[in-house]
């Protein structure tokens, strides 16, 4: 596993980590540890839209287009 340390963060956002860390039952560690898991598992609006052109196949037929239309207007 890595380590990673933060330097010179402000006094007020350590006071609050430290006691949102208390508050969730956590060590500060551990809390910053999910967090950090959490942030890395969590795609970016780049790289979700990146991901989504990737999965396109190219032109949707217009039958499609058509098709999708005419759901929504009967609902």
């Amino acid at each position: 596993m890595a380590t990673v340390q933060i330097r010179n963060l402000n006094d007020t956002a350590y006071a609050i980590l430290r006691r949102r860390a208390a508050d969730s039952g956590r060590s500060l560690q551990e809390y910053l540890r999910t967090r950090l898991e959490q942030e890395a598992t969590t795609p970016t609006v780049e790289e979700a839209l990146a991901e989504a052109r990737a999965e396109l196949t190219g032109e949707v037929p217009v039958s499609a287009i058509v098709h999708v239309q005419r759901e929504g207007r009967e609902r």
